[in-house]
């Protein structure tokens, strides 16, 4: 841990210190939505310790609380975190090994993730994340457990407008990405199945239908993959090498062997050899 601190400069601990007090704001937010909807002032805070993933407690507590299936909500909670996967695969020498691996797994997050791809050196991407990971571990349930007092106190916490600080988060980092037209039609797709399907099926299941998004968003990569320039259909015969040139006899070619330019429309720079 004191190498740690020894790695770092101090506008890195700066910007972790930041990350890790926004976060936890938004675990306040968190603890007394849960409090609010009826939840024990326990289920937030063991969950910000175990779970550790503000997106998945969040559906699970919004989910439950409008009346969902436990098992529902659980299932949304996993295909959120399942973004951990490629997490695990992007930063593979940070997470450490042996027993240590265990809590580095534990530990990734979003914000941990990005501070350390974000480094350039080994020893530094090992130390940021590991400085940023712990520091969320304190800094969620922390914040969860005082928005939890929070909501056993105050009997509407909606006048402190906390219940808003998480929808703004999201929206805050949806809304950039809305820029790209493949994002923006897969969002527009999931959510008009979520909306649409929303009166007919149980709370949580609108949202993993609305996963169909990702289908329209991989239709619209392929079509730009297949227009994009330089592209090249196997059936097409622009490409299909250099066109054979008579052969003269030997005593004149002995006379014509020079350099001569290559008029093949499709120079792959392949020639003959004589």
């Amino acid at each position: 841990m004191r190498s740690i601190w020894r790695t770092l400069d101090r506008d890195t601990l700066s910007g972790i210190a930041a990350v890790c007090l926004a976060v936890g704001v938004i675990g306040v937010s968190y603890g007394t939505t849960a409090v609010a909807e009826g939840f024990p002032v326990w289920l937030p805070i063991l969950l910000g310790t175990v779970v550790l993933a503000g997106g998945a407690e969040f559906l699970f507590i919004g989910i439950v609380a409008a009346g969902g299936n436990p098992i529902a909500a659980t299932l949304t909670g996993l295909l959120v975190n399942a973004r951990h996967l490629p997490y695990g695969l992007s930063v593979p020498d940070v997470v450490g090994t042996g027993w240590r691996r265990l809590i580095g797994v534990h530990v990734m997050n979003d914000e941990a993730v990005a501070m350390a791809l974000a480094e350039s050196g080994p020893d530094r991407r090992r130390a940021v994340y590991w400085a940023c990971g712990l520091g969320v571990l304190l800094a969620w349930p922390g914040g969860a457990a005082l928005g939890a007092f929070i909501g056993t106190v105050v009997p509407d916490t909606s006048v402190f407008g906390l219940d808003a600080v998480f929808p703004a988060v999201l929206l805050a980092l949806v809304v950039p990405a809305l820029r790209d037209r493949t994002t923006c039609g897969a969002v527009c797709a999931g959510t008009a199945v979520a909306v649409l399907s929303a009166p007919f099926l149980p709370a949580g299941l609108p949202v993993l239908l609305a996963l169909s998004g990702v289908v329209v968003a991989a239709i619209d990569l392929g079509r730009t993959a297949r227009d994009a320039p330089g592209s090249v259909s196997t059936g097409s015969p622009a490409c299909a090498g250099p066109t054979p040139v008579p052969r003269a006899p030997d005593d004149e070619r002995a006379d014509n062997e020079t350099d001569m330019p290559n008029d093949d429309p499709c120079d792959c720079g392949v020639r003959e050899s004589r």
